[in-house]
């Protein structure tokens, strides 16, 4: 079995590495069966993990990620994250719309669970609010405007 220590430093690396969209990365740090699952995707193959990593869109830049393992022990780890990024180039939404860039500097904050089998991860669950980047880049209604 992989130390605590061990394991909190792969589930760093796996959570650096899908937002740099490094494949080799995540070919190393998971099993080929993994399943992950987000407010945005689910995947369950290694394949299918390195795709949606590497298709990121290009709507952020200065992209900063912090990381703090709250627990880890048997095959479990789990960490809190924040990433601050740039919104500076057009974002997709569905049905076809952008949203052009507006320069601002946002902060989305998650946790992200990871299980382990041996030294590689084989399951992720990852949850944050989907709307908080909208509402800091002033796509969100204003209730009390």
């Amino acid at each position: 079995m992989t130390s605590n220590a061990a394991r909190a430093t792969v589930l760093m690396r796996a959570l650096r590495a899908g937002l740099e969209g490094d494949g080799d990365a995540l070919a190393e740090l998971t099993t080929e069966d993994v399943k992950a699952w987000t407010p945005s995707q689910a995947v369950s193959s290694r394949a299918e993990l390195i795709a949606e990593a590497e298709r990121r869109d290009q709507a952020f830049s200065d992209v900063e990620l912090e990381v703090a393992p709250l627990d880890v022990g048997g095959d479990y780890a789990c960490a809190e994250w924040s990433v601050a990024m740039t919104h500076s180039g057009p974002l997709a939404l569905a049905g076809g719309a952008v949203v052009e860039p507006t320069g601002t500097r946002i902060t989305l904050n998650g946790v992200t669970v990871a299980e382990f089998r041996g030294e590689r991860i084989c399951s992720v669950r990852q949850y944050w609010d989907e709307l908080a980047v909208f509402d800091q880049i002033g796509l969100m209604v204003d209730d009390d405007a």
